[in-house]
């Protein structure tokens, strides 16, 4: 085909036909040898666009029809006309876009896809994780306990509780106390609900001491209050074996007594209220059986000495009037501080009236007050004969070895913490002489020191 000659051409001159497209045979030249027409019936040949519905001359092989003046106008392609070569940009084509991002996208000619089939993505194999050796478990404490009573016939002693001098001490200083709350709890019943039903609310409050050998009392006490937890079955599997032989040798019925467990890195054990045994998780399973046999047989000799349960007697029926003298405490100091606000004078004045205060309840009351003031003190004393007591009953059982090599290693942690501190060039501070009247318990070289006589004879 042929385009319309150029009008701003001088004269009209000789019409060429167009250029081939690109992958087509050149067509003819004039005066060459026309191909012979093809044959009826024979396919025709494909559309030279994507999309194109009827074949556009001239095809490969066929005649070129000679141009004529005034030859209409040829048909338009999609895209425009092709340009020749130099004359302008080559033919571009709108990209199909591709069905998903990433995807290839397709080329004039190409086939177009016809299903929205995502690409292929193969999928990430996680690497196998390098396996970590096992750490092996931790060695088990051994187990070196004498055990005399295994499968004997027990015997069993005709008195399993009692309440020894310590215990009555107990009880004897907890007297004043007592009296104080007393006074506490029936000004506050009889004034707030009269006489009647203020005198059954003291009654009442007399009566609950029986919760001490309450067991449900007991425990709920131990599990709040001490935060102990009942032993695990691997746990009671190692503690009562020990636990039975322990009251074996001193002809006491084991399950007299409530075992539990408090976790805990410290070697300690603790006997509360009237049936509790407690251990820390650090003694049952790092100390040898016989060291821990010999601790529990300390907090067994608390037991059955009454320590136990006279102690928690003696602070329940205390606990009123440690209330009320916390309450007026903090009174005194709202009472300074406000004071303090206004003036130097007014702080000076509100100082007067309590040390008044103060003088005249020693003055009127001075057989409570005096052993107000020196029961800490009192208390504190019998607490460190109660443990001397009680390493004693460890030591008849046959456990003054075992306890005093538990003594030593409380010794050594106690040197270690001062070593590390002279180290980092500090001084522990040393309790001063009130201070050390104040201590429950007695120094490790005293408690050696009172085990020697045991320790001479080879029991």
């Amino acid at each position: 085909m042929s385009y319309p000659p150029d009008p701003a051409a001088p004269e009209p001159g000789p019409v060429y036909p167009d250029p081939p497209y690109p992958g087509t045979p050149a067509p003819p030249y004039p005066g060459a040898a026309s191909p012979p027409p093809p044959y009826p019936g024979a396919a025709a040949p494909p559309p030279p666009y994507p999309g194109a519905t009827a074949p556009s001359p001239p095809y490969p092989g066929a005649a070129v029809p000679p141009a004529y003046p005034q030859t209409p106008a040829p048909p338009s392609y999609p895209g425009g006309a092709p340009q020749y070569p130099g004359a302008g940009a080559a033919p571009s084509y709108p990209a199909a876009p591709p069905a998903y991002p990433g995807a290839t996208p397709t080329y004039p000619g190409s086939p177009q896809p016809t299903a929205t089939t995502p690409p292929y993505i193969p999928q990430q194999t996680p690497p196998t994780p390098t396996p970590t050796p096992a750490t092996p478990p931790e060695a088990p404490a051994p187990d070196d306990l004498d055990y005399r009573h295994a499968g004997s016939r027990i015997h069993v002693a005709a008195h399993q509780r009692g309440a020894d001098a310590t215990a009555i001490g107990q009880l004897a200083v907890q007297v004043p106390g007592f009296l104080v709350s007393l006074a506490v709890v029936a000004a506050f019943a009889v004034g707030i609900l009269g006489t009647a039903m203020g005198w059954l609310v003291i009654l009442a409050w007399l009566a609950s001491g029986a919760l001490v050998f309450h067991r449900p009392t007991e425990l709920a006490f131990a599990r709040h209050v001490m935060k102990l937890r009942a032993p695990l079955a691997e746990e009671r599997a190692r503690l009562e074996p020990i636990w039975r032989e322990v009251t074996a040798r001193a002809g006491i019925e084991a399950h007299t007594y409530e075992l539990m467990v408090e976790n805990s890195t410290d070697l300690n054990a603790v006997a509360a209220a009237g049936h509790v045994v407690g251990v820390t998780t650090y003694a049952l399973n790092e100390i040898p059986s016989s060291n821990l046999a010999a601790v529990l047989a300390h907090e067994l000799g608390h037991h059955t000495g009454g320590h136990a349960w006279t102690g928690l007697l003696g602070y329940w029926y205390s606990l009123p009037g440690r209330i009320a003298w916390a309450f007026m405490r903090g009174i005194a100091r709202i009472a300074i501080r406000v004071a303090s606000v206004f003036s130097l004078a007014a702080t000076g004045m509100v100082y007067l009236f309590i040390g008044m205060f103060v003088i005249g309840g020693f003055v009127a009351a001075w057989y409570i007050t005096v052993p107000l003031v020196v029961a800490p003190y009192l208390l504190a004393y019998v607490g460190r004969q109660g443990e001397l007591r009680a390493d004693r009953q460890a030591a008849d059982l046959g456990f003054a070895p075992q306890l005093a090599q538990v003594l030593y290693h409380f010794q050594a942690q106690e040197d270690a913490v001062k070593a590390q501190a002279a180290a980092q060039g500090k001084q522990l501070k040393e309790p001063g002489g009130l201070a050390r009247l104040l201590t429950t318990h007695p120094d490790n070289y005293t408690r050696l020191q009172a085990l020697e006589p045991y320790l001479q004879l080879g029991r």
